[in-house]
């Protein structure tokens, strides 16, 4: 699958119109839709959707019960700001996208020497390897937990489903984002269920949102959360998705999409960051202070939360656990096919990427690696390779050459390299510390 293929599979929802969703998008920016309000918007929905649900994938699941078991509610606010910023990197992406007709790694390709796009294309394949591994493993281990079947059997039983949901996209963009935007819809239903019957606290929710550590271990799992919820590789593959999406042939046009794009990512990113500090909060309501052993360990997890809680929960949380698993497979394939493709003008057949990619969390499992501590592990992994997208991101999008009208304001440039130095200090510090 090519890159310029990519849009046509991973945009826009639209779930009861007659007219396809990219004709309905033009007729809005040529000021010719007599739609308002959601039926404006909605042909604009979808590369977001896409995105979020890397923001939902199973590294989530593991830093945020973990965080949520071992500190309580303290790290609230870590998820907070990630999603925050979150918000502001994946909206930068989009435009990127739409002003350019490009995506980031094809820019990086065109414009940088070439020894420095091949150490790019490099690490961008070994943090998607690292995407994949947490993905693939939370599939398996939420099947296990749901049928009794070995570990091992359950990653097969994950390789064969995940395969046919690759079948998808070669039916177009409408199935795909229907399938993903189910999966959104039953990860969250799950957790909002988890979230009544465990009765969070309210004070002390708004006390996680007051920033404070607990020492190195709450730092090295603060980096991890910032990991599983500012992706590198949706970075890459946001700007794909946007890139000739809709025609937008005049700079008012450009300026109305990217207002309409805006939208579109600060829904999907707040459900995602609702969702995350639900996950948080009902571990931290549930586990913090019982005195479990392990109580982080998603099996543990599940395991504790029908004595505590009752079935309905411990299915709930395998349930959503499973749906992000296999959901977020889709979007981490995706990402891989943008990377090689702009990074090196080459690709590979999805169930060849996908086999390849899945060869990691088989050695975990057959080595009896602890699942719980192999996610959380590649969640820091993955927040070293933020950095590497980041900075390329705000590079160009500071560039008038490069966005034209959608050039980022100064403020907006400042904020992203705060973000980029706060989230390389923090790798820093932990490096430091692991080190020492």
């Amino acid at each position: 699958m090519s890159v310029s293929a990519e849009p046509s599979t991973s945009a826009g929802l639209s779930l009861s119109s007659a007219q396809p969703p990219d004709a309905q998008a033009s007729a809005v920016l040529a000021g010719q839709s007599q739609k308002r309000g959601l039926g404006r918007v909605l042909p604009f929905i979808g590369p977001a959707v896409i995105a979020s649900i890397a923001y939902m994938d199973p590294g989530n699941f593991a830093t945020n019960i973990q965080g949520g078991a071992d500190f309580g509610y303290r790290l609230l606010w870590v998820i907070l700001a990630a999603n925050l910023m979150a918000m502001l990197i994946q909206s930068l992406s989009a435009r990127l996208g739409i002003a350019t007709g490009k995506n980031l790694p094809e820019l990086i390709r065109e414009r940088w020497p070439r020894p420095l796009v091949w150490f790019y294309w490099v690490q961008a394949e070994l943090v998607a390897i690292a995407t994949d591994l947490a993905e693939f493993i939370g599939a398996a281990v939420a099947i296990h937990l749901l049928t009794g079947l070995p570990l091992l059997w359950g990653a097969a039983v994950t390789a064969v489903i995940s395969l046919w949901i690759l079948g998808f996209q070669s039916r177009g963009r409408r199935p795909a984002e229907l399938l993903i935007g189910g999966f959104v819809l039953v990860i969250g239903l799950a957790y909002l269920v988890q979230f009544v019957m465990a009765r969070p606290q309210l004070a002390s929710l708004g006390q996680g949102l007051v920033p404070s550590f607990a020492g190195p271990d709450s730092v090295y799992l603060a980096v991890g959360i910032i990991g599983a919820t500012v992706m590198p590789h949706v970075i890459y593959l946001h700007s794909a998705l946007t890139q000739g999406r809709v025609q937008a042939t005049t700079d008012e046009q450009k300026l109305r999409l990217a207002r309409l794009n805006r939208i579109d990512v600060i829904g999907a990113m707040g459900l995602a960051g609702v969702i995350n500090m639900a996950m948080l909060a009902v571990a931290a309501a549930t586990f913090h202070g019982q005195n479990i052993p392990d109580a982080g360990n998603l099996e543990t997890a599940y395991r504790t939360l029908t004595p505590l809680l009752g079935p309905a929960a411990s299915v709930a949380f395998a349930v959503a656990l499973l749906a992000s698993g296999l959901s977020s497979t889709v979007v981490g394939t995706m990402a891989g096919q943008v990377i090689m493709q702009g990074f090196v003008n080459f690709s590979i057949p999805l169930w060849v990427r996908r086999t390849v990619t899945m060869l990691p969390a088989f050695v975990v499992i057959l080595l009896g690696m602890d699942p719980t501590r192999t996610l959380v592990l590649s969640q820091v992994i993955l927040s070293f390779g933020v950095p590497f997208a980041l900075v390329p991101l705000l590079l160009f999008t500071a560039r008038r050459d490069v966005m034209g009208v959608l050039v980022s304001r100064p403020a907006v440039t400042q904020l992203g390299w705060v973000i980029a130095t706060l989230i390389i200090g923090l790798n820093g510090y932990l490096l430091w510390e692991t080190l020492r």
